[in-house]
Parts: C-alpha cells; sequence; structure tokens
C-alpha cells in the first residue's frame, strides 16, 4: 500500500517507525511518501499560510502551495488515488472504515494547521473529510497517525498473527472479550475456568458471551444497530442474568 502524507511537520510522522506500523513499513507492506507544502510555496519567504476574508482570528493554509502537493504526490503515487483531509467536520473513522482502507492499493492524507483550508480546496480536490472525534487539535497529523495505525495493522502479513485482528473491539461491531494470562491466580482474583479446559466451542461460547456483555455494559448504544441471532440473544440473556445475580449478591 502507498500513503501519501502531506503535512508542514512530516519530522511528525516518525513515530510510525516503531511497533506494528514500524515492521510493516520495514518489510515494504506499505511505503509512505512525505510532502510538505513548503516546497512548493513560490515567494522567498516559503509562505503557506495567509489571513482569511471577511477577517477573524487564525490563519489558513494557502491555495497554491497545498494544490501543487496534491497534484505532486498524485504524480508520485496514482492520480486516481483518492484524497482525505483531516478534520473535526468530517464523518467519523472507525474500524469498519479502517477494514475498507486496508484493501486499498492507496490513499493520500492532508494535514491541516492554522483554521483549515480555503473551501474551494474542499469542492474542487479533497474527495473526502476524515475526523477521529468531536474535539479540535492542533493539526492533523496526530489524527492521522492514529488512523494508519489502524489501517496499517490490517494489512495482510502486518501482524504476527493473522486472526488477532479479527478478535479486536469493533470487528464485529461487538467490543472485545476480556483476556487473561499467567499465573492464574492474582491475589484471589482467578482466571475463569472455561479458559483453562481445552475446550474451544466453550471457550469461543464464553468469549462470545463476554463479547455481547461488556458492549452491554459499556456501549449499549452499538447493539441497537444490530440484529442479533437466536444464539447471541441467549447468550446476552445469560449474561444479563449472570450480571444482576453478582450486584444482588
Amino acid at each position: 500500500m502507498e500513503i501519501g502524507l502531506i503535512s508542514l511537520f512530516p519530522e511528525m510522522f516518525d513515530a510510525l517507525n516503531y511497533g506494528i506500523t514500524g515492521r510493516a513499513i520495514q518489510h515494504q507492506l506499505v511505503k509512505l511518501h512525505y510532502l510538505n507544502p513548503r516546497d512548493y510555496t513560490t515567494d522567498k519567504h516559503r509562505t503557506v499560510d495567509d489571513h482569511p476574508y471577511g477577517g477573524g482570528p487564525g490563519m489558513l493554509m494557502k491555495v497554491q502551495p497545498l494544490q501543487d502537493t496534491i497534484t505532486a504526490a498524485k504524480k508520485t503515487i496514482n492520480n486516481d488515488t483518492k484524497v482525505i483531509y483531516v478534520s473535526p467536520q468530517g464523518r467519523q473513522f472507525n474500524q469498519k472504515t479502517a477494514f475498507e482502507m486496508a484493501k486499498q492499493s492507496s490513499v493520500i492524507f492532508v494535514a491541516g494547521r492554522y483554521e483549515g483550508i480555503d473551501n474551494r480546496l474542499l469542492e474542487t480536490t479533497i474527495d473526502e473529510e476524515w475526523s477521529i472525534g468531536d474535539y479540535v487539535l492542533s493539526g492533523g497529523e496526530l489524527a492521522i497517525m492514529v488512523m494508519l495505525d489502524a489501517i496499517i495493522r490490517l494489512l495482510p502479513e502486518a501482524l504476527g498473527n493473522e486472526t488477532s485482528a479479527l478478535q479486536d473491539s469493533f470487528s464485529q461491531d461487538l467490543l472485545d472479550c476480556p483476556h487473561y494470562t499467567r499465573p492464574e491466580n492474582i491475589n484471589g482474583l482467578k482466571v475463569p475456568q472455561v479458559l483453562l479446559t481445552g475446550d474451544h466451542q466453550a471457550i469461543l461460547r464464553w468469549r462470545m458471551k463476554q463479547c455481547l456483555g461488556h458492549t452491554w455494559l459499556k456501549r449499549p448504544d452499538l447493539l441497537e444497530t444490530m440484529s442479533l441471532d437466536e444464539q447471541q440473544q441467549t447468550l446476552l440473556k445469560e449474561f444479563i442474568d449472570e450480571h444482576y445475580s453478582r450486584k444482588k449478591s
């Protein structure tokens, strides 16, 4: 996968060279192209911002350097590559979006700065706006890194175990189940007995019940949009009954 990163501070993306994303880059599962709008300015001061029409606080990124940078990114990667601008006004990025993007061969991300970019670029050059939440950051770099981490780890061979991503929270529109490792007993808190039995069917059933139950406890809004099959409804009812039984005792 080829990824274009348009940013005034490309050095911020050095964090991607560690962990899972770092291994993916090292093994050439993903190739990153860094482009700085300052390199596409035409004045001696390399100016990338200007005052907004109508007045008001803050500055906007200038159209010409950013437009030329996007054009250069497309020439480097692919003219048909989707251009994504990261903005609090964008559609919410989620696990489903990450899965969709991991199937693509290329994408270009634009990291905004200051008060954002000229709206005419949004109308003519940007394909989509994405957001990681309803809050404002100083720039788009951190948000892009969050998205890239979620996308890159889903690429084939990026994870040591290919089934790991399928068990992540939100992969099945549910939160993940609890996980445990050695020792079996920590200050009286024991690993659930079913996980020690080696009974794979029982373990799968327990894990699905926990996924459903923890989603009901922490993110009930996710269940409202789901259509549970008969087994899932049974497991969720069992979890809820056990939950209230524990609270009473």
